[in-house]
């Protein structure tokens, strides 16, 4: 049996399978997130490990006693866990959707003469909500405990910590930092040295690197007994949930893509090669199967649909009504949905809008249309960003858009490509768990691949897949020329 974890910023899920994929346990524990009006957005590791711990006990529970040979954990990507000289946690760590570093982000790319330079240099340009910009506020904001600081790890590196007492880093996690350079898989000792003004005193806090194949050791025998499972069990290395999240859906070789609509929108899809274009848009991440994982957010995804529909006093079962009943393009009415400001393109300060309306377009199932073409319009945009030029074979559909057959069949239209939906929902949980496979078989000497480990363990769900209609293409491709007409009317890009 082999057991995925995954701690994301609402809760830990687990999940154990047996050789096959086949799911023998489940289990699910929810955390607190500490918010303030600074735009801090902060958890209590403690509240990582308690999850974790819930979690676990209830998969292993289901399980009926059978023995787990391997487990890898994912984590949410850019947290922040600083530990002091006694191994303890310093303060809360500060998640992946903290702003109040937004200033210290942009005064880091100007110290290295701007995103191009800086690009040029690391082969990625940090975002607001990587790491790296935490370690600038810390500096500045709090130097006591910056000063404290002996160990920087991410939340996965954390919890793989405290199941093993070992301190590691793999790459695909580890390139979402902003202090790691991803062509050559190395930390950026020079972005570090920027900010401890060149004491190397982060660089030094920093754990091993070590590559996906990698045992990083043990579940401490007091951990294993706690858990319910043996000590045995060897830990992998683990990573960010958006590399696991590419593994457990299949995304190992190029041509695979993975869209996540959940309240956010995610698209990525595996590379041989680093990208090559200093695109701001563009995250050009390792991934966590020795390669590298391009990926595009967009701020507005389902939580602007569910707006919509409780502003109408509707409900999602009326998404398939709504899109059954409409054309493409929603008779004119266009949808720019950037009502969280956005990321891609880049617009934090943005408003949404409605445009062409007419006295006939005005309607309930027009105006949900035309929200979910917006939605859709905007991550199919960065789908072809990290395409760039080239084609998809697939597109593996995740997150809560996911359930929606219209949605899907719109977004195979749209984009004429294949719509898949996995089996497995946890794509995270189950990434986590085909990396420990992959680590545990190379450990045992009888190595496999991810594509033969993930082609038995990743199945799709056929009864869900959409394949593209050509008598609705050109259609689609109206509607989006309309969308990219708008959005430059009224926001220059």
């Amino acid at each position: 049996m082999y057991l995925g974890i995954d701690c994301g910023t609402q809760g830990t899920k687990a999940l154990l399978i047996d050789e096959q994929g086949i799911a023998h346990g489940r289990g699910h524990a929810t955390h607190q997130v500490i918010q303030r009006p600074s735009g801090a957005r902060e958890q209590d590791p403690q509240w990582w490990i308690e999850a974790l711990r819930l979690s676990v006990k209830q998969a292993v529970a289901q399980a009926s006693g059978q023995p787990i040979e391997a487990l890898a954990v994912s984590g949410q990507q850019h947290g922040l866990v600083i530990l002091d000289e006694r191994m303890q946690v310093i303060r809360p760590a500060k998640l992946w959707n903290d702003t109040e570093t937004a200033p210290q982000n942009e005064e880091l790319i100007a110290r290295f003469g701007g995103q191009q330079a800086f690009f040029e240099r690391f082969g990625i340009i940090p975002l607001t909500g990587y790491t790296v910009s935490k370690l600038l506020w810390l500096r500045q904001r709090e130097p006591e405990n910056f000063a404290r600081i002996r160990h920087i790890l991410l939340p996965h590196e954390y919890l793989n910590f405290w199941l093993t007492g070992n301190l590691f880093a793999e790459y695909g996690d580890a390139s979402g930092t902003g202090y790691f350079d991803v062509r050559n898989r190395t930390w950026a000792a020079e972005v570090l040295a920027s900010i401890d003004q060149g004491t190397g005193h982060l660089l030094r806090a920093l754990p091993t690197l070590v590559p996906a194949q990698r045992i990083i050791g043990a579940v401490k025998p007091d951990v294993a007994a706690d858990l319910g499972i043996s000590n045995a069990c060897l830990v992998a290395s683990g990573g960010g949930d958006n590399m696991m999240g590419a593994i457990g859906t299949g995304n190992v070789i190029e041509g695979v893509v993975t869209m996540s609509l959940g309240t956010s929108a995610t698209v990525y899809s595996f590379r041989n090669k680093p990208t090559a274009s200093p695109n701001p848009s563009i995250a050009p991440f390792c991934s966590s199967s020795n390669g590298w994982l391009p990926l595009v957010c967009t701020m507005n995804a389902t939580n602007v649909v569910t707006q919509i529909l409780d502003t109408l006093g509707r409900t999602v079962i009326d998404i398939e009504s709504a899109l059954a009943t409409t054309r493409p393009g929603a008779d004119a009415l266009t949808f720019i949905p950037f009502l969280n400001g956005e990321r891609t393109p880049d617009l934090p300060s943005a408003q949404g809008s409605l445009l062409g309306i007419s006295a006939s377009n005005l309607t309930p199932e027009n105006l949900i249309r035309a929200t979910i073409e917006g939605v859709s319009f905007g991550i199919l945009e960065g789908l072809d960003l990290i395409l760039d030029g080239t084609s998809a074979k697939r597109i593996l559909l995740i997150g809560g858009g996911s359930r929606s057959a219209h949605w899907r069949q719109l977004l195979a239209d749209a984009s004429g490509t294949d719509v898949h939906v996995p089996l497995e929902e946890e794509a995270g949980c189950l990434g986590a768990c085909i990396q420990a496979i992959f680590a545990a078989r190379g450990e045992m000497g009888s190595p496999e691949t991810f594509i033969q480990i993930c082609d038995r363990c990743s199945r799709l769900d056929d009864q869900r897949t959409a394949s593209p209609n050509p008598v609705l293409a050109s259609q689609y491709a109206q509607a989006r020329a309309a969308y990219q007409h708008h959005r430059a009317t009224q926001y220059g890009v």
